[in-house]
C-alpha cells in the first residue's frame, strides 16, 4: 500500500496521466512541466495550427519507436537524433512535451506501477492509531494518507497547507471525533471539504470526564481493545461503502483483525492480574487512561493534567498529586510518549516513588521500528510497561495466525 504524509503532495506518485502500453491509445492528457496533473482533471495548453503539426509529427515519432527493442532511454536518444522531427520551435515543444510523458511511463513500467492505482479510493486519516487500524482493513485497495506523524499531539496539532489539500482532494477522510483533534476537525469543515467524513472514535460510548464543571466525553476510547474492535468495524463499513467492489477483501481483513484484538484483550486481562492487588494504580501525566484502566481493572489514581495536552499544571497541582501519591500505595509513576516528561519527574521526585523506565503510549503509535508502531504493539508495550513497573509477572503476547512481531 502507498502511505504518504502531510509532508508529501497527496498524489505523489500521479504527476502525469500515461499510461505505460503505447501512448497514442492511453494518453489521456496534455500539461506544462511545471504543472502536473491533479487526479481527475485534465489540463490542455493552448496550441496554435503549427503547434497542432508539431505534436503530430512528435507524436508519430514516438509512435515509430515504441516498438523497437531499444531500452526506453536509447530511443529517446535515437528520437532526439531522429531526421523526421524538424526542429522548429513549435514542433521541439511537442517532442519535449511528449517525452516528459513517455519518461513517465517508462520509469512506471520499470517500477511495476500500474495505472490501476489511480483508481484507488483516497482515504484520509487523522490520527496514526485511525490510521494503522485502516490500514490493516483497507489493505491494498486504498490510497492511505496519514495526516499526523507518530508521537504527534493530536490534542494541539495545527493543520498546515498541505494537510489542506489532502483533506479537499480525499474521497473519506476518517478521524477519532469527541474533540480529540480539534484543529483538524475545524480544518475539515472549512470549504472545499466535500468528501465524507466518519468519526470512527465515536462508535463507542464515550466515559466522562470533569470540565470546567460540565460533562465531557472522553476521546481516548482506543484503549480497550473491545472498543477497538469496534472501530474496525466501523472502518469496515465505511470502506465497503465507498469501494464496494473490495467488500471481499475488507471484511477478511477486519476479520483477521477482529481475532488477534479479541486474543489482546484477553491477555491483557491476564497481566494486570498478576499485579498485586493494592498497587493497580495508575498516575500518569495526562488523563488517556480512563478506558485501558477500566477495561482491565486498574484505577486511576492521579495525573498531572487532564483530557487535553493544552492544560498547564500549575504549581499547587504538582504538590497535589505528589501529597495524593504518597498517601497511597503507589510504587511507579508514568510519563508519556506525546509529552514532555520533565513535571511528571518532579512528582515522582517529590513522592519518592519512581518513574518508570519506559514511556506509555498514549495518543499515537510510535515510530517505525519501536516497540509500539501498531496499535496492537502499542497495547502490549503499555501492558508490559505497567505490569513490570508494578510488580506483575509478565509474559509475551503471541497472537495466533498473526504476522505481527511483538517485539518482546
Amino acid at each position: 500500500m502507498k502511505v504518504t504524509t502531510q509532508q508529501e503532495s497527496p498524489f505523489p506518485c500521479r504527476g502525469y496521466h500515461v499510461c505505460t502500453s503505447p501512448p497514442y491509445h492511453r494518453l489521456r492528457g496534455l500539461t506544462p512541466s511545471n504543472s502536473p496533473l491533479v487526479r481527475g482533471r485534465t489540463r490542455i495548453s493552448p496550441l496554435t495550427k503549427g503547434g497542432i503539426r508539431g505534436v503530430k509529427a512528435g507524436y508519430l515519432a514516438i509512435s515509430r519507436y515504441l516498438y523497437t527493442r531499444q531500452p526506453c532511454r536509447g530511443r529517446v536518444k535515437a528520437l532526439i537524433n531522429s531526421p523526421t522531427v524538424s526542429l522548429n520551435s513549435a514542433r521541439v515543444l511537442a517532442v519535449a512535451v511528449f517525452l516528459g510523458l513517455w519518461i513517465s511511463g517508462c520509469d512506471a513500467t520499470n517500477s511495476n506501477q500500474n495505472s490501476n492505482t489511480d483508481d484507488r479510493p483516497n482515504v484520509v486519516v487523522t490520527s496514526t492509531i485511525i490510521k494503522d487500524l485502516t490500514e490493516q482493513v483497507g489493505g491494498d485497495e486504498i490510497e492511505l494518507i496519514g495526516i499526523l506523524q507518530p508521537g504527534a499531539d493530536p490534542h494541539v496539532y495545527e493543520p498546515v497547507p498541505a494537510d489542506s489539500q489532502a483533506l479537499e482532494a480525499a474521497d473519506l477522510i476518517l478521524y477519532n471525533g469527541y474533540n480529540l483533534e480539534p484543529g483538524l476537525i475545524k480544518q475539515m469543515n472549512a470549504a472545499g471539504v466535500n468528501a465524507n467524513k466518519f468519526p470512527v472514535g465515536e462508535v463507542v460510548t464515550p466515559l466522562d470526564f470533569d470540565y470546567q464543571g460540565t460533562k465531557q466525553p472522553d476521546p481516548h476510547v482506543w484503549g480497550d481493545a473491545e472498543n477497538a474492535i469496534k472501530m474496525v468495524n466501523g472502518i469496515r463499513n465505511q470502506l465497503i461503502a465507498l469501494s464496494p467492489e473490495d467488500k471481499e477483501e475488507f471484511t477478511q481483513n477486519a476479520a483477521q483483525l477482529t481475532e488477534q484484538l479479541q486474543q489482546l484483550d484477553s491477555w491483557i486481562i491476564q497481566q494486570i492480574q498478576t499485579i498485586p492487588a493494592k498497587q493497580r494504580q495508575l498516575v500518569t501525566t495526562h488523563d488517556a487512561f480512563q478506558y485501558y484502566a477500566r477495561a482491565y481493572g486498574l484505577e486511576v489514581t492521579g495525573t498531572l493534567i487532564g483530557i487535553s495536552t493544552e492544560e498547564q499544571p500549575s504549581a499547587q497541582t504538582v504538590k497535589g498529586l505528589s501529597d495524593a501519591i504518597k498517601a497511597t500505595e503507589v510504587t511507579a509513576i508514568f510519563a508519556e510518549t506525546t509529552i514532555n516528561p520533565a513535571l511528571i519527574k518532579t512528582v515522582a521526585q517529590e513522592a519518592g516513588v519512581k518513574l518508570a523506565p519506559e514511556e506509555l503510549y498514549s495518543d499515537s503509535i510510535g515510530a517505525a521500528g519501536s516497540d509500539g508502531d501498531t496499535y496492537v504493539k502499542m497495547l502490549v508495550a503499555n501492558t508490559r510497561t505497567i505490569v513490570e513497573s508494578l510488580g506483575g509477572d509478565f509474559t509475551a503476547f503471541e497472537a495466533a495466525n498473526s504476522k505481527i512481531d511483538n517485539g518482546q
